[in-house]
């Protein structure tokens, strides 16, 4: 006699994938128009996800990339190297590198050898070409088909302007690998890093490098372990993977098959990448679920919408058809003025948006000043060498910040004004409508390009959904992060500060402190004066194309009201019976999409729990054993 398998409680991904179906057929028997939307939203979202790898200096994060990628020499590792320029690796059939810029630079292709040109601050570029924001480069690698990997810049250390730009870069990325060696416990920079990271990074691996080079690394872990417990309690009990990239490389030079397989087993490399594509993978997954969930969300609010208004015209016949028509009228005259309502609130709004950036701008810039300065103060000659890379990455980190910031506010004022339009119920519909719209009703235009001079290379670009190598990291984040927090009008806008090390000045700048300080006040001075420029500039493009948008939403609306207001008329028409019959088929519809869409929320609830506290019971990726806190 066979024993049935006991039966548990589906995974969350299992429990997730049942309820998308169910509501698809829900939503396709409602409107098949908008359920098709969600599918092709759902088919459309497949990014593949990242890891941004990140460490203080000489803790072997190149070299460990190299044996992830099982590819040794292609990130180069010397410390000589060191640069503010990202390195993305992603999968192609063949070997490329391409140097890419913010905005509206093509990337420009370059041979492999030539690659530690265009990353090393100890090797001139190819002449006639500007530093790279950051440079991809893509080959036939088995991981890379699953995840990208970034390996981040290596000047300074965690606690200089590097620690900051990893941090963005990390926050934008799916997952965070974090590397640190056998040779000693974490510093106190490395703590006080993940300390302030613990509340922005979502996912954390760690990987205990060198352990061939020091027989104490399992004291050493002991030790990094009761630290993170005192220091950074969020990952107190996270996984280390303890790895040698130098015994994996051997094993390419064993004597057998035996003893390379010994040695790639003994280097930990293997299991690091079984548990980045289980974690990352895993997590991908669902944030591709929780973006069908969020616009199958978005459609069942804009048919319950309607079918309430269906509900009132066969609940009320002609008083409903009098309330649309008032309605339809004041919609017409808020289109037409031009001097009062909704544009002057939105007129207001860009102008608190612009003091509210322009002050952000100024404090950051200062703040980047008194930093740097005292910096300088305390730099030795070498120091100082390095000191225009920090200050290039402070700025890239400064425009990031103001880009976000910017698009948070304009998403903001677009809320406002909306609000002082539409009924909830009719910005439910307005919402759905945009959406389906085929793209962001919002575009902002690029500037023109500003060619570099001999004398500033300082470069400024505007992108329009890209820029400052961010934007190639964020993807997917990006769009987890919309997805918890919709908004109706997309403006997306990306502030590029910088093309990387400010070559004129950087080159010939002199090793003396009161030098180095007239040039850092006047390098900040034109960031700056630029970034300013490049805000303002938009906010008037913005303001330009929100008002469009209105006035479009304004118009959909008001045609909307014409088509309920035939329906009116249909119902006015029907006999008693029919409309009992009608009223109570449509009241039935209308819990269904109700219960429908807070079956969705409720999932969006717990795919966001478990995006800010991971745990292994939730079926989402390989839990304790990926590191997972």
């Amino acid at each position: 006699m066979t024993t049935a398998p006991s039966l548990g409680k589906p995974s969350l991904p299992a429990q997730v994938k049942q309820a998308r179906e169910a509501l698809l057929t829900l939503l396709r028997d409602q409107d098949a128009q908008a359920a098709a939307w969600v599918e092709e939203q759902r088919r459309a979202r497949t990014g593949k996800p990242s890891v941004v790898v990140v460490g203080e200096t000489n803790r072997g994060k190149s070299s460990l990339v190299n044996a992830l990628l099982a590819t040794p020499g292609l990130s180069p590792v010397d410390a000589e190297v060191a640069t503010a320029t990202y390195l993305v690796f992603e999968h192609s059939e063949e070997w490329l590198a391409q140097a890419c810029y913010p905005g509206q630079l093509a990337p420009v292709g370059f041979p492999m050898d030539e690659l530690v040109r265009w990353v090393s601050a100890a090797h001139d570029l190819p002449e006639g070409q500007l530093p790279p924001r950051y440079v991809e480069v893509s080959g036939p690698v088995p991981l890379l088909e699953r995840i990208s990997v970034v390996d981040t810049p290596g000047v300074g250390g965690l606690d200089s302007a590097h620690g900051e730009l990893a941090m963005e870069a990390a926050a934008s990325a799916t997952a965070l690998l974090f590397v640190v060696d056998a040779s000693a416990p974490f510093t106190s920079t490395e703590l006080q890093f993940l300390s302030r990271m613990a509340d922005r990074v979502e996912t954390v691996v760690f990987a205990l490098s060198k352990i061939d080079q020091f027989r104490g690394w399992r004291e050493v872990l002991d030790a990094d372990r009761a630290l993170l417990a005192e220091h950074a309690p969020r990952f107190a009990e996270a996984v280390f993977h303890p790895v040698s990239a130098r015994m994996f490389e051997m094993a390419a030079k064993a004597p057998s098959e035996q003893a390379a397989a010994m040695l790639r087993e003994k280097s930990g490399v293997a299991e690091l990448q079984g548990a980045l594509q289980e974690l990352l993978v895993g997590r991908s997954a669902m944030l591709a679920e929780a973006n069908t969930l969020r616009a199958l969300s978005s459609a069942l609010a804009e048919q319950h919408a309607r079918l309430n208004a269906e509900r009132r015209a066969l609940s009320s016949g002609e008083a409903e058809a009098e309330h649309l028509r008032a309605r339809r009228d004041q919609l017409t005259a808020e289109r037409r003025s031009s001097t009062r309502g909704w544009q002057l609130k939105l007129r207001g709004e860009v102008q608190r948006t612009r003091v509210e950036v322009g002050h952000e701008v100024s404090r950051r810039m200062r703040d980047a000043q008194s930093y740097f300065r005292q910096r300088i103060d305390a730099a030795s000659r070498d120091e100082l060498a390095t000191l225009p890379q920090q200050v290039d990455m402070a700025l890239q980190t400064i425009s990031q910040q103001i880009s976000g910031l910017l698009a948070h506010r304009l998403n903001h004022v677009t809320d406002v004004a909306l609000a002082e339009l539409f009924s909830a119920e009719e910005l439910d519909i307005i919402r759905a409508q945009f959406a389906r719209a085929g793209g962001p009703p919002v575009v902002l235009r690029p500037p023109d390009k500003r060619p570099p001079t001999a004398e500033d290379k300082l470069l400024v670009f505007m992108g329009v959904s890209g820029g400052a190598g961010a934007a190639k990291l964020a993807a997917a984040p990006l769009a987890g992060f919309a997805l918890f927090n919709p908004v109706v009008l997309p403006a997306t806008i990306v502030i590029g500060l910088g093309a990387g090390w400010w070559m004129a000045r950087t080159r010939r700048h002199a090793a003396d402190k009161q030098h180095t300080k007239q040039w850092l006040v006047e390098s900040i001075a034109d960031a700056r004066s630029t970034l300013d420029q490049l805000v303002a500039e938009q906010l008037i493009e913005a303001e330009q194309q929100l008002s469009l948008a209105l006035d479009d939403a304004l118009s959909r609306r008001i045609e909307a009201i014409e088509a309920e207001l035939k329906d009116v008329d249909k119902t006015i028409k029907m006999d008693a019976q029919e409309r009992a019959k009608t009223l109570s088929a449509v009241t039935k519809r209308i819990k269904e999409i109700s219960d429908g869409r807070d079956r969705a929320e409720a999932f969006l609830t717990r795919i966001r729990a478990l995006r800010d506290r991971p745990r292994a019971d939730d079926g989402a990726g390989a839990g304790n054993r990926s590191g997972i806190r």
